[in-house]
Order: structure tokens, then C-alpha cells, then sequence
């Protein structure tokens, strides 16, 4: 396993992290420490949650995946060596994860109180990289590559920061970072955290993978200039990579076959994107799933793709795609598909 540093913090976290989302709804407590425990023995010294998790979100199982975690933690010890990162919602319709019913907003309280809820949940202390989710302002974040702006009350960055910056004092919280964040948004915390003495965002957690590189577009020099981590999430393209439903295909217990919510995989020029990616793969003879993560994980920007399974035998391709080393002429005719559908999947 390679390990690469979090931002300026000086903590190595592996090259690849467990993406936990599946914990709770898709995968029983058993099947989820079943794979914490395999993540583990192959090296991975990271994992990923949220208090919004699992996905998709629902009131009866919100809170199920950071419990899941917790009760690993609790149970097989090692939380010293264990870097655990979970996330807060940013504004939202989702009104049951606040105990008076309000829509969650990064207000202090409300970030006092989230941040309470996941040390309960996850039986500890600490936690080690606290990320914003999403951002607390009103904006389009998901399905769109142009900034669509739209006028709401927001709570200023600084203030924002300043919470967290009170977490890290009071030792709930080691590091910060952002999730599904903008350039525009990435200079601003540092901006704060420089002015104000405010504790640095270490990360961005963000999309990357085949068919949706946009993250080269201003923040990747961003993050490399800074030295904040990208922490790529999707690598697989939510399973469309894997080549899983070319076809057509509905795999039994898959997440298109269960809940129907990857839409953005679906439009415009990305399923031919996606099958192409997917037969160039194989007419090199490599794993469609391997040869996207080995990708991601490849570029100088990203320190840790965060990886999902949801059976273990997924998960052991997934970790695998770290030894495969891409050929130069591999690397060319992905960079060819990319000239000829760029970013289909944003």
C-alpha cells in the first residue's frame, strides 16, 4: 500500500480509502466489518463516512454507517492507527438529522451538534479529518459543469471555519476539510484560515474519475499549489465503469437495480463514454474496474481515492487495481476518449 501525506498535516493516510455509504442499508453490520477488517489487513489506514449515510439518505437508517464504523472501531481496537474521517450535511431538505427538525445549515449549533451525533455514533473521541459535505450556500452542485448562481442567506466561511476551528481546540476534531467544493471556494477558507488563524483545510473530497475529470479545471493546481488533498471519490462512476450494465445490465442488488439514482451516468454523450472506457480496458486485457481506480489514483493531485464495495470479493478487485501500473499507450487512449468526450458525467 502507498501512503501519501493529508495536506500539510504530516499524517499518512493510504493511497486508497473505504468509502463506507453502503454500511447500513445495501450491507449488514457483519458485511461491514467483514470489509473494515479486509481494508485493514491489505493496509488501508483510512475510512470514510458521513451523518448522512447511508446512501440514499432516509430518515429510519440515518446515523447506520457511522454506528457500523463505530462498532468495528469499538471491537477490534487500533483506533490510534486508524484515520477516521466523517462529514456534516451542508443546507438541505433533510430535515430529520437535526433534533428540532430544522433544515441543516453550518451554523455553530448546528455543527456543534452534528459533530456530537458522529462522536457518538462512531464510539470515539475524535475524529480525524472532519469534512463540510457540501457547502452551506446556496448553489448547484451536482449535474452541471457552469456556475449557475443563486441568491440565499449564507453563514460567512469565517464563521464556518471559526466553529471548527473551536472543535479542533477542544480536541473533537484533528483536521478540516471540504467536500464538493468550487475553486472559488477552496481559496476562501484558505483565505480565512490565513487571516483569521483559523485552522487549514488539509482536503476536498470531490468527484473524479473517467468520465468526469472536471477537477483539473482550476482545482487541481489549486490543491497542488496548496497542498490540499484531493480525496477523489467515485472512481468507478458509481459501478458504471466497472462495465456492470452495459447492455443494459440490471445486476441483482446493484444500486441502479435498487434505487434508480445515477442519472447523471445516463445523459448525453456518457454511456458511450462509459463503454468505451470499458472496451478499451478490455481489449488490453485489463479489469474495467482496476484500470479506472489505477487511473484516478494515478495523478499527482489526488492523494486517496475513496473506494465502495458492497461484497468483498468487489472490494478485493478495487484494492488490487493498486498494482497495476498503466502502460503509456493505455494512458494515450484514455486521454484520446477524453478529447472525444470530455467530462460527459459532470
Amino acid at each position: 500500500m502507498d501512503y501519501r501525506e493529508l495536506g500539510r498535516t504530516g499524517v499518512k493516510v493510504s493511497a486508497l480509502c473505504l468509502g463506507t455509504m453502503t454500511f447500513g442499508q445495501q450491507n449488514s453490520e457483519a458485511e461491514g466489518h467483514a470489509q473494515l477488517d479486509y481494508a485493514r489487513q491489505r493496509g488501508i489506514n483510512f475510512l470514510d463516512a458521513s451523518e448522512v449515510y447511508p446512501i440514499p439518505p432516509k430518515p429510519e437508517t440515518q446515523g447506520r454507517t457511522e454506528a457500523i464504523v463505530g462498532t468495528w472501531l469499538a471491537a477490534r481496537g487500533g483506533r490510534d492507527k486508524t484515520i477516521v474521517a466523517t462529514k456534516i450535511a451542508g443546507r438541505t431538505k433533510m430535515t430529520w438529522l437535526r433534533k428540532d427538525g430544522a433544515q441543516p445549515r453550518q451554523s455553530q449549533a448546528q455543527i456543534m451538534e452534528a459533530v456530537e451525533g458522529s462522536l457518538r455514533r462512531l464510539k470515539t473521541d475524535y475524529i480525524d479529518l472532519y469534512q463540510l459535505h457540501w457547502p452551506d450556500r446556496k448553489m448547484r452542485i451536482f449535474e452541471g459543469l457552469d456556475y449557475l448562481h443563486l441568491e440565499g442567506e449564507t453563514h460567512p466561511i469565517d464563521a464556518i471555519l471559526g466553529t471548527l476551528g473551536k472543535l479542533v481546540a477542544d480536541g473533537k476534531v484533528r483536521f478540516v476539510g471540504l467536500s464538493n467544493e468550487t475553486p472559488w471556494g477552496v481559496m476562501s477558507f484558505l483565505k480565512a484560515a490565513e487571516q483569521h488563524g483559523l485552522p487549514r483545510i488539509a482536503s476536498i473530497q470531490n468527484a473524479y474519475n473517467l468520465v468526469n475529470r472536471s477537477f483539473e479545471i482550476g482545482l487541481s493546481e489549486i490543491t497542488y499549489r496548496e497542498q490540499v488533498s484531493l480525496l477523489g471519490y467515485s472512481p468507478l462512476g458509481q459501478g458504471y465503469l466497472t462495465g456492470k450494465y452495459e447492455d443494459g445490465a440490471l445486476p441483482p442488488e446493484s444500486r441502479k437495480t435498487l434505487f434508480d439514482r445515477l442519472g447523471r451516468y445516463e445523459k448525453a454523450n456518457g454511456p458511450k463514454a462509459i463503454s468505451t472506457y470499458v472496451a478499451l480496458a478490455r481489449k488490453h486485457g485489463l479489469d474495467p474496474a482496476q484500470m479506472a481506480i489505477a487511473f484516478a489514483a494515478s495523478r499527482p493531485f489526488v492523494t486517496s481515492c475513496i473506494i465502495g464495495a458492497t461484497t468483498l470479493a468487489q472490494l478485493k478487485t478495487d484494492i488490487a487495481a493498486l498494482d497495476l501500473k498503466l502502460p503509456e499507450h493505455v494512458l494515450a487512449d484514455i486521454e484520446q476518449i477524453h478529447l472525444d468526450y470530455p467530462n460527459p458525467c459532470p
